[in-house]
């Protein structure tokens, strides 16, 4: 029995079995999302609701933070919307609460056949809530009931501008909270500075929070999806998953110094980011609104109680980013930002992979062929290692036919024929298992470059040619699988056959296998497969063919 092919289509097998385990994992009949593209876009002028903000518990300065923080709901409020609009993005400011419930990214479409339709990632829509928001705390009053105001409802980055200033200000009971956002040219980071001015005569004691809150309702998006869901960032765990079934389950609390929170959809990512010195105390809530509709998740951080003394000022500056997940943009923000680009537990092979197809775009300006060159490269690392395997193969076929009649000769006997075979391979010089390992240390490489198709942004909607549009999803008329499965066919064919009829059959049956389990899936990662298939039938008739020529000439 011809050992080494048979291990090596089992691992093979293992890998087509574990990418569409994991592939109907991601992609069940409904997945639970607030799409990255929510196709019923509120516009900014729409009223918005506070049905879904949620206020930290307070607590005085005497208070420990050592139990969960609360999260307590406040009235339904309707408020105006301030429009922002720069290069990258647009957004929009609730003045009822100074909250962001409102993003579109007008460089990234929701799909093909909607070209003039951009990826909303925050929204008001009632069922499909996703806010970003923010406030303080009063240790005396829940809730301080306040109105912000702007100096417009519109604003634009000009041609020339760097930046853009958006200050919002509140006053209440002698308090005022002033919010000044920032956003920048080109990028999708901003700033949120929140100040509380004390003008009373009596010192005031409170906390200010950051939150996301999202809804989390079914999706009929019928893709390959990698993790939605929140996460947060400490020192000793710079990118932890908080699922929303986790949240289900029981409230999140830790203090950490610094961190961030995030709440993650396929290719994009909205985050708070706090400045990095003081300690917050981190939480999620989880509610089921009153009028039904899918759950909501909170997931944020408030501050250590401050003091603010008659007259006085305070000011907090944070982070936030609403955007793709590309790792230049994200890291600025913050270092462990980039880690939500989730490549998995082959992570550091991924980014290599990602880099060399990368700077591949930057001189051929195609994706697909970035695939089919670093294909290449990956097939001249593994030439070496891959001919040893090949002429293995070679001898084989080689001695198939003395190998069938040592099997003719033992009969039933499996103990002489195991003992006649192993003697046999010693005389000859060959080893069944020589061509194997090198084989199968390719598989981690088809592992990487799967979570570099699922994961990134650049690939998503990224053409290569004719009828492949987009590389991140199958192909629509299913050509390059089966051109994937005559390959391997085609490779089967420049292989010894197996002498055992059982195995021969199996064999046989591999490629139908394949063609039938890629056909779900990325048409970038089928491609891949494609090219390494008709690279390595290239290599394995040079090889062999080489292997015989010399073993003609020795005669």
């Amino acid at each position: 029995m011809d050992i080494k092919r048979a291990l090596l289509y089992i691992a093979l097998a293992a890998v087509a079995t574990m990418l569409w385990s994991q592939w109907k994992q991601e992609h069940p009949t409904q997945l639970p999302s607030a799409s990255p593209a929510v196709e019923s876009v509120a516009s900014p002028s729409d009223s918005s609701s506070d049905e879904g903000r949620y206020m930290p518990s307070a607590a005085s300065p005497a208070e420990k933070q050592s139990s969960p923080v609360g999260a307590k709901p406040i009235a339904s409020s309707k408020g105006s919307i301030v429009t922002v609009k720069t290069d990258v993005m647009q957004v929009g400011i609730n003045l009822k609460t100074g909250d962001l419930v409102h993003a579109q990214l007008p460089q990234y479409t929701v799909s093909l056949d909607q070209p003039d339709q951009p990826v909303q990632i925050l929204s008001n829509t009632s069922g499909a809530l996703f806010e970003m928001q923010s406030g303080v705390i009063s240790t005396n009053t829940q809730h301080m009931p306040m109105q912000f105001h702007a100096d417009k409802t519109y604003y634009e980055l000009k041609p020339g501008q760097e930046s853009l200033e958006v200050n919002l200000t509140a006053t209440s009971n002698g308090i005022t909270i002033t919010k000044s956002y920032q956003f920048f040219k080109g990028k999708y980071q901003g700033s949120l500075k929140t100040t509380v001015t004390n003008h009373g005569s009596q010192d005031w004691t409170g906390q200010w929070f950051q939150q996301i809150t999202r809804q989390n309702v079914p999706s009929s998006t019928h893709h390959i999806r990698s993790y939605d869901g929140a996460a947060i960032s400490s020192h000793k765990t710079p990118y932890e998953k908080i699922s929303f079934s986790s949240m289900d389950k029981a409230p999140l609390h830790q203090s950490i110094a610094g961190g961030w929170v995030a709440m993650q959809q396929p290719y994009f990512v909205s985050a708070w980011v706090p400045h990095s010195a003081p300690t917050y105390d981190y939480y999620s809530h989880v509610t089921t609104p009153q009028n039904g509709g899918a759950n909501l998740y909170t997931i944020g951080y408030v501050s250590q109680p401050l003091t603010v003394a008659a007259g006085k000022s305070h000011e907090q500056t944070s982070q936030l980013y609403i955007g793709p997940e590309i790792a230049k943009d994200l890291a600025p923000v913050s270092p462990a930002l980039k880690l939500t680009i989730d490549y998995g537990w082959l992570s550091p092979v991924s980014s290599i992979i990602f880099s060399v197809m990368n700077n591949i775009h930057h001189v051929v300006g195609n994706w697909g062929w970035s695939i089919v060159l670093v294909t290449l490269f990956i097939k001249l690392l593994f030439y070496w290692p891959s001919a040893q395997s090949y002429k293995s193969m070679a001898k084989m076929r080689k001695v198939q036919p003395r190998l069938l009649a040592l099997k003719e000769r033992f009969g039933d006997d499996k103990a002489g024929l195991s003992k006649a075979t192993m003697e046999f391979y010693r005389k000859e010089k060959v080893n069944p298992m020589g061509g194997c390992l090198p084989m199968i240390i390719q598989i981690p490489v088809f592992f990487a470059l799967y979570y570099v198709l699922i994961e990134s942004v650049e690939l998503r909607q990224a053409p290569f040619i004719l009828w492949i549009h987009d590389l991140s999803i199958k192909d629509p008329y299913y050509v390059l699988p089966l051109l994937m499965g005559i390959s391997m066919f085609l490779q089967q064919k420049l292989s010894p056959a197996p002498p055992d009829p059982t195995q021969a059959k199996m064999m046989m049956l591999m490629p139908v296998v394949f063609t039938v389990v890629f056909l779900s899936f990325p048409a970038g990662l089928v491609l891949y497969w494609l090219t390494n298939n008709l690279l390595s039938i290239g290599q394995q008739w040079y090889v062999m063919k080489t292997f015989d020529d010399k073993k003609k000439q020795k005669k």
